[in-house]
């Protein structure tokens, strides 16, 4: 338990690291066009016009840094348990049974998000197979593979937490 926490921990600061550059560029990005635009706009500057001309490719790649920041975001709180929770189970069952529902939680969030790894695959393999390119030539299953990805780190956090869970339960440690 300790080497897959500690594989967590590493993993919870790529990503942390990695959705501070991600939304730093989408900002940036988004930023430049916008102050281009309005140079071009309201100053009449035609350079801008030709400069946005250059950067075509940034707002698609805004749109697809937002699909990154959020599953690397949804991972992050995952991680943290700080995910959304609908969670009936605790009006209805006594606190002594708290730690059982954690385990049956974190087990259903770890199936839940494997079925989804399997249909992130499938769409990768068919976006690969229909061959299309988002932009730069970029092919279009590039910018998905997050997809999967993500899908998978959220996997392994639901599958962490059900493992600490039941071992604090046979431990006789859980609260």
């Amino acid at each position: 338990m300790k080497t897959l926490t500690r594989i967590d921990r590493a993993i919870t600061r790529f990503e942390g690291w990695l959705l501070i550059f991600f939304l730093s560029l989408m900002v940036s990005l988004t930023f430049i066009q916008v102050t281009l635009r309005s140079l071009f706009i309201y100053a009449h500057f035609e350079w801008a016009n030709d400069f946005m001309g250059a950067l075509d490719w940034a707002e698609p790649f805004a749109r697809l840094l937002v699909l990154w920041v959020s599953f690397l975001g949804a991972s992050l709180v995952t991680g943290e348990n700080k995910h959304i929770k609908i969670d009936l189970l605790t009006s209805l069952i006594p606190p002594s049974w708290f730690p059982l529902r954690e385990i049956f939680l974190s087990l259903a969030g770890t199936v839940v998000s494997a079925l989804m790894v399997k249909a992130s695959v499938f769409y990768i393999r068919t976006e690969i197979s229909f061959g299309g390119t988002l932009f730069l030539s970029l092919p279009t299953w590039v910018g998905q593979l997050i997809l999967p990805l993500g899908f998978s780190l959220i996997c392994f956090r639901f599958l962490l937490r059900a493992l600490g869970a039941t071992l604090a339960v046979l431990r006789g440690t859980a609260s």
